[in-house]
C-alpha cells in the first residue's frame, strides 16, 4: 500500500505539559468542595443510577488510526514495533522500515471523510441502544477529541474535526445517553518495542506521541500519572459524559491514588451538573461499591446483587476495523444480551468503523438485527429486573472475562428469565435462547411441581403475537404453543407469564426461604 508519510511541517509545536501543578490544584479544589472526597469510604457511597439499570443495552466504538492499516487488531500500533510478530513483518513489507514509516504516519490517512454522526446515531437507535460510549483515546496516544494537552489529536491531524464531540452531540440530540471511554492508561509502555531498534519511536521529535515507551516491568512515572488524570478530567469537563469507562491498565498499583481523585472529581462534577453518572471499571482497579464492575467479553455465573456490565464486540477478531473479521451472528449477540440482563447486567456492544468514517455493512446489519428483535421483545429487557433464578437449561455460558472466543451452543431448553412489576401486575418473562423446532416452548421452572412459583398463573402471552396463547401446565413444565411469527429469525421467542398478586408478607417469607 502506497501511503505518504506524515509531513512534519503541518504539525503544531509540542504542547508544554511539564508543570501540572496549577491544573492539579483546580482538581483538588473541586474535590474539597464536593460531597465526595478521594477515599474509598466516601466513594463507596455511590450507587448506580436507575436509568443505567433500566437501559440494559448500549453501543461502544473503537475507532482510530489503527483502522488505516486494518490488519491484525486494534493493537497494531504495539505489535507493529514488536519484532518477530506477523504485524511487524506485514508492516515492513507493506509500508517499509519503521524509521521511514511509523505509526505517526498513519494518522493523516485517518480522514473520516464520509463520517455522518447523525446517520450513525440513527442506526444505534434502530439497534435499540440507550447509550453510546466511544473511545476517547486508545493505548496509541491519538486523541479522538479536542484536547489541549497534545497536538496528536483529530482536530489537528487526520479528520481535522472533533469527531467524538460531534458524535456525542448527535447522541444527545437523539435523546440517548452520551458516554466516553479512556484507554490511555497502558500508553506508558505501549510502543516500547520501537525503542529496541532503529524506528521513529526513538526520534525525539515524536516523543510526545510515543513516550514514555517504558519497559512493562517498570511502573508509570508521576508525570505520566498526572497527565492521565488531567486528560481524564479534561474529557469530563469538556464533554460531560454520563458514563465514564476505563479499560485495563489502571489496576497497576501506582494508579490507585489517581483513580480515587478522578472518581471524586467526576462524582462531584456530576452533583454540580445535576446528573446521575456511572463509572465502569475492569478487574480490581476500584473498591467494590465505588463504581460499576465491567467484564470484558464475558459473563457472570449467576444473578449479581449489584448492577454490572459486559463489554463485548460484534467481532472476535478485533475491537477496531480490520479486514477479514470473524463476526458473531445476530443470534449470538441476542443471546449475550439476554444472558447478561437475566443476571442483573447491561451489555455494551462494540463496533469498529472504517478510517473513512463508514460503519462496515456487516456490522450495521448485525445492529439492525438486534434492533429488530428488541422492537418485538424489548418489553422483557428494558427496565426489567432479575427473577428468582436467572435461567434454566442444560447449557451454561463460561463465567469470567474473555470467554466469548467460542460461543456457547445453546438449545431450545435453554431459557433465561427477567421480571417486570407494574401496578396490579407481576410479569415473569421466559426468554428462549433458541427457537424450538416443534414450535412448543417448555419452561420447567413454571411446572406445577416447581418450588420457584407459589402463586397461580393468570395469563400467558407470546410477545409479538396478537393471538391468544395456547398453553398447558403439567407438573413437569409450562408448555406454550408459539405462533408461526415466532418460529424463525435470530434470537428466541419470549413468553410473558403473569402471576397472581402476592401479599407482602408472603413475598418476604418465600424469598427468605430460597437459597439464591
Amino acid at each position: 500500500m502506497n501511503l505518504e508519510p506524515l509531513d512534519p511541517t503541518t504539525l503544531l509545536a509540542p504542547v508544554d505539559v511539564s508543570d501540572n501543578r496549577p491544573a492539579l490544584a483546580l482538581v483538588d479544589a473541586v474535590i474539597e468542595a464536593g460531597p465526595y472526597d478521594a477515599t474509598w469510604e466516601s466513594l463507596s457511597r455511590y450507587r448506580a443510577p436507575q436509568w443505567y439499570r433500566d437501559a440494559k443495552f448500549g453501543i461502544s466504538l473503537h475507532w482510530g488510526a489503527f483502522s488505516v492499516p486494518a490488519f491484525g487488531n486494534e493493537w497494531y500500533p504495539r505489535t507493529m514495533y514488536r519484532r518477530g510478530t506477523p504485524t511487524f513483518d506485514h508492516h515492513v513489507a507493506t509500508y517499509g522500515p519503521h524509521d521511514r514509516f511509523g505509526y505517526k504516519d498513519f494518522l493523516p490517512h485517518f480522514r473520516m471523510e464520509k463520517y455522518d454522526p447523525q446517520a450513525w446515531v440513527a442506526l444505534f437507535k434502530r439497534a435499540g441502544a440507550q447509550f453510546v460510549v466511544p473511545v476517547a483515546e486508545h493505548h496509541d496516544g491519538y486523541a479522538m477529541y479536542d484536547t489541549a494537552r497534545s497536538r496528536w489529536k483529530v482536530t489537528q491531524v487526520g479528520p481535522e474535526r472533533d469527531v467524538m464531540g460531534d458524535l456525542l452531540a448527535a447522541v444527545d440530540q437523539a435523546w440517548l445517553i452520551a458516554g466516553a471511554s479512556t484507554h490511555r492508561a497502558e500508553h506508558w509502555f505501549f510502543m516500547n518495542g520501537g525503542a529496541e531498534f532503529d524506528s521513529d519511536v526513538r526520534d525525539p521529535a515524536y516523543a510526545d506521541l510515543y513516550g514514555p515507551a517504558l519497559r512493562k516491568e517498570m511502573t508509570p512515572t508521576e508525570r505520566f500519572l498526572e497527565d492521565w488524570l488531567l486528560r481524564t478530567v479534561e474529557i469530563i469537563d469538556s464533554y460531560r459524559p454520563q458514563i465514564l469507562s476505563f479499560d485495563t491498565g489502571i489496576e497497576e498499583p501506582s494508579f490507585e491514588p489517581y483513580i480515587r481523585r478522578v472518581a471524586a472529581y467526576y462524582y462531584n462534577r456530576a452533583v454540580e451538573w445535576g446528573r446521575d453518572v456511572v463509572i465502569n471499571y475492569k478487574w480490581d482497579s476500584f473498591a467494590p461499591g465505588s463504581a460499576m464492575f465491567d467484564i470484558e467479553r464475558g459473563t457472570m455465573a449467576g444473578i449479581q446483587s449489584d448492577a454490572w456490565r459486559n463489554g463485548t464486540s460484534v467481532s472476535r477478531t478485533s475491537w477496531g476495523w480490520v479486514e477479514g473479521q470473524d463476526y458473531k451472528d445476530a443470534s449470538e449477540l441476542i443471546q449475550e444480551l439476554v444472558d447478561v440482563v437475566s443476571k442483573n447486567g447491561n451489555l455494551l456492544l462494540n463496533i469498529g468503523p472504517r478510517a473513512d468514517g463508514t460503519i462496515p455493512e456487516e456490522e450495521a446489519a448485525l445492529l439492525e438485527a438486534v434492533g429488530d428483535w428488541l422492537a418485538v421483545h424489548g418489553e422483557a429487557i428494558y427496565g426489567s429486573s432479575p427473577w428468582v433464578v436467572f435461567g434454566e437449561g442444560p447449557t451454561a455460558a463460561t463465567a469470567g472475562s474473555f470467554t466469548d472466543a467460542a460461543a456457547a451452543v445453546y438449545t431450545a431448553e435453554d431459557i433465561r428469565f427477567t421480571r417486570m412489576t407494574e401496578v396490579g401486575h407481576d410479569y415473569v418473562y421466559g426468554i428462549g435462547l433458541v427457537r424450538p423446532q416443534d414450535g412448543r416452548m417448555r419452561i420447567r421452572s413454571f411446572g406445577s411441581d416447581s418450588r420457584l412459583v407459589d402463586r397461580p398463573i393468570i395469563d400467558v402471552r407470546v410477545l409479538g403475537s396478537r393471538e391468544q396463547s395456547e398453553w398447558t401446565r403439567t407438573g413437569e413444565h409450562l408448555e406454550v404453543v408459539l405462533p408461526a411469527s415466532e418460529l424463525a429469525g435470530p434470537g428466541g421467542a419470549v413468553v410473558r407469564i403473569e402471576l397472581a398478586p402476592e401479599a407482602a408478607e408472603t413475598r418476604i417469607d418465600f424469598f427468605h426461604g430460597l437459597n439464591l
